[in-house]
């Protein structure tokens, strides 16, 4: 039933913890700009108006679940801030990081899959900090970028269709909601699928968009949503999905290679058909509504998963 799967996207540790994002979000906001920050909190990146060009920044931290594989997690560091650049429609250029291990053989782990992840996306890992002598495992990197035109969260519009991107050439990596759609590919193939992002930014093709994370699928819609001011209503069943897995797990994964967006009805068909070019599985998964709040629907169910004139995720509403 649906109401079962609401339930469960919405108390998902990976959605949920998104909530501490307003605290601190309401101490920092009086120091976001002093006169050359375009966008600031909300984004996937933020962007500082230099020239003909933006400059882009983005961090993340890695979720203490995959600290078990830390190799893995020094992987997804990366792989987390680049989809964060092209995201915006811009590309990555250089990568700094902050790392705590609690044993020399972790953090050569660590080391070992941030360097894998950097010659896989052809992108510089130039500087860090490390507490070689830490009580715990803890990862950040940090990004830059560049960009020409700007794809942000805060663009949809009523009407508007919402689309879905997600590279299924993959697997679930271990027991972690990880679909790992990336580790096994070139790096021409890697690069030339996130440069799809590029090309829709170039040319002006949607009005919004973010890379799925750590919310899964409908926690990211309900991310772009929420800062868009908006709501939506979306089809389970359009949503590009691998056969093996269920959809109550599906929902909640992280894809390697996914993104959410949003466009005009009639320049749906030309942007999947720039993914699809890449071997990328692209649907038009629900439109954008003007009541803010998230419907899903599967086989003439139909419940509403976020009200955000009462709900929040990050606190960041448009």
């Amino acid at each position: 039933m649906l109401s079962e799967l609401v339930k469960k996207v919405r108390d998902y540790p990976g959605l949920s913890r998104k909530q501490a994002i307003s605290r601190f979000v309401d101490i920092l906001k009086p120091v976001e700009d002093f006169g050359h920050t375009v966008l600031g909190f909300g984004d996937d990146a933020a962007a500082i108006k230099l020239g003909d060009e933006y400059i882009l920044f983005a961090s993340d931290g890695i979720w203490t679940q995959l600290h078990s594989d830390p190799q893995w997690a020094g992987y997804c560091s990366v792989l987390v801030n680049i989809n964060d650049i092209y995201a915006m429609g811009g590309r990555p250029l250089a990568l700094t990081n902050n790392v705590s291990f609690t044993s020399d053989e972790e953090g050569d782990s660590i080391a070992r899959g941030i360097r894998i992840a950097c010659e896989k996306f052809k992108v510089a890992m130039v500087a860090g900090h490390t507490h070689p002598d830490a009580d715990n495992l803890s990862i950040s990197v940090s990004i830059i970028g560049r960009a020409g035109n700007l794809i942000t969260s805060s663009g949809c519009n009523e009407g508007d269709d919402l689309l879905i991107a997600i590279d299924l050439d993959g697997k679930r990596r271990g027991e972690f909601l990880n679909w790992d759609s990336t580790s096994h590919k070139t790096s021409e193939v890697a690069i030339g699928q996130l440069d799809c992002l590029v090309e829709l930014a170039e040319k002006r093709m949607v009005t919004a968009g973010r890379d799925i994370s750590n919310p899964g699928v409908l926690g990211t819609i309900g991310m772009l949503l929420e800062t868009s001011g908006l709501g939506a209503a979306v089809d389970l069943d359009a949503i590009p999905a691998p056969e093996n897995i269920p959809l109550d797990n599906w929902v909640l994964m992280y894809p390697g290679y996914g993104f959410t967006m949003t466009c005009k009805p009639e320049k749906s068909r030309e942007v999947i058909r720039i993914f699809q070019e890449r071997q990328i599985v692209a649907e038009i998964a629900g439109s954008i509504t003007e009541d803010e709040k998230l419907r899903i629907r599967k086989g003439g169910e139909e419940e509403v998963l976020f009200d955000f004139e009462k709900d929040s995720i990050t606190g960041l509403r448009g």
